[in-house]
C-alpha cells in the first residue's frame, strides 16, 4: 500500500481545522491581486516543467456575470503543474503516482494546464469542469499536443523556437475532457472512459475554493470520486488520494472548506520541504492531501 509510504514524507495529520486556519493565516500573506496570471490576455506563453505551452483563455467570459473564474489561468496553476511533474514529488516517490495512474481533475478551467503537463507521465488524465469551458479546453489540448494536431500554429512554433524547449507529446486517449457539474451531475465509473478502469488513483482540485456556496458540492464530489475505488476490483489494494491546492484569500471561506473536507477526509498539509521552490517562495499558496474516511468515521 503506497499511502503509508507517503505519510512518512508528510507532517502530522490535521486534527483541528480551526487551528490549521489560524496557523496559515497568522503568516504574512502577500497580495496576489486575486491570483490571475494575466486576466486581460487572450493567449499566454507558459513554461512548465521544462516545456512550453501556449494557453488560450477568455477575458470576455471572465467578465460575464456569474461564476466564470475558470475562464483564465490562475497563478497557482503552473506552480502546481510543475510540482506534480517533479520526479522527487512525494506522490511519485510513494507510488501514488506512476505511469499506470489514472487521474481526475475537478474544475480544470479553460487551460487544462495541469492535465497537459501531467498526462504524458500517467496512464490517463481526465479533465472536468462545467461545459462552458469545453471549447477552449479542447483548443488548448489540440494546440499543445503535436500528435493530436501535427500542424502547430505559428504562435506555438515561434514560442518553442524562441525558448528552445520541446512541447508535450502524448496520444489522444491519455488526455480527455468530460463536463461535470458538482451540483447537478452524478459521479459514476463512466468518468474514466474505460470499461476496464472503474476508479481513479488521484483526484486534483486546483484553486477551486473561492465561493462558500460551492464548498459542500465540491467536497461531496471529491468524496464521491474517491468512493469509486471501493467498488473497483482492480484497484481495491490501492488508496485513492485527493489533492487540493489553493491560494489563501478569505479565512472564513478557507475554514468552511477545511471543516467540510475534514468531515470526509483524513487531511494533511504538504510541508514546505516536499514542495518545489516556486510553491515554497509563495506563502499565500497551500496544498492539502486527503484520504477518504470510512463511512462510519465520517464526521457529523
Amino acid at each position: 500500500m503506497a499511502f503509508p509510504s507517503l505519510l512518512d514524507q508528510l507532517g502530522p495529520e490535521i486534527s483541528d481545522p480551526e487551528e490549521e486556519t489560524f496557523l496559515l493565516y497568522s503568516q504574512d500573506i502577500p497580495s496576489q491581486n486575486l491570483g490571475f496570471v494575466d486576466p486581460q490576455a487572450t493567449t499566454l506563453d507558459l513554461s512548465v516543467a521544462g516545456k512550453d505551452y501556449v494557453i488560450h483563455q477568455s477575458p470576455t467570459i471572465l467578465n460575464r456575470p456569474g461564476s466564470t473564474t475558470g475562464a483564465v489561468v490562475w497563478k497557482i496553476t503552473p506552480l502546481i503543474a510543475d510540482w506534480l511533474a517533479a520526479s522527487d514529488n512525494p506522490l511519485w516517490a510513494s507510488g501514488i503516482l506512476s505511469s499506470c495512474s489514472d487521474v481526475l481533475e475537478l474544475g480544470c478551467g479553460i487551460s487544462g494546464l495541469v492535465g497537459l503537463v501531467l498526462a504524458p507521465l500517467v496512464a490517463k488524465y481526465t479533465l472536468t469542469d462545467q461545459s462552458y469551458v469545453a471549447r477552449l479546453v479542447e483548443k488548448n489540448i489540440n494546440e499543445n499536443s503535436p500528435l493530436r494536431n501535427p500542424k502547430q500554429t505559428k504562435t506555438t512554433s515561434t514560442s518553442q523556437k524562441r525558448k528552445g524547449k520541446p512541447s508535450a507529446v502524448y496520444p489522444k486517449a491519455e488526455l480527455r475532457f468530460v463536463p461535470l457539474d458538482w451540483e447537478l451531475d452524478e459521479v459514476t465509473p463512466s468518468l474514466t472512459g474505460s470499461d476496464k478502469v472503474k476508479s481513479f488513483d488521484l483526484v486534483i482540485a486546483c484553486d477551486c475554493i473561492y465561493n462558500d456556496t460551492l464548498i459542500q458540492p465540491l467536497v461531496q464530489t471529491c468524496a464521491d470520486v474517491c468512493r469509486l475505488r471501493a467498488s473497483d476490483e482492480n484497484g481495491a489494494d490501492k488508496t485513492a488520494v485527493c489533492l487540493v491546492a489553493q491560494q489563501l484569500r478569505d479565512p472564513e471561506i478557507f475554514e468552511s472548506w477545511i471543516k467540510e473536507f475534514s468531515r470526509y477526509f483524513r487531511t494533511w498539509r504538504i510541508p514546505d520541504n516536499a514542495l518545489t521552490e516556486g510553491l515554497r517562495s509563495n506563502p499565500g499558496f497551500v496544498v492539502h492531501l486527503g484520504i477518504l474516511r470510512d463511512e462510519a468515521e465520517t464526521r457529523n
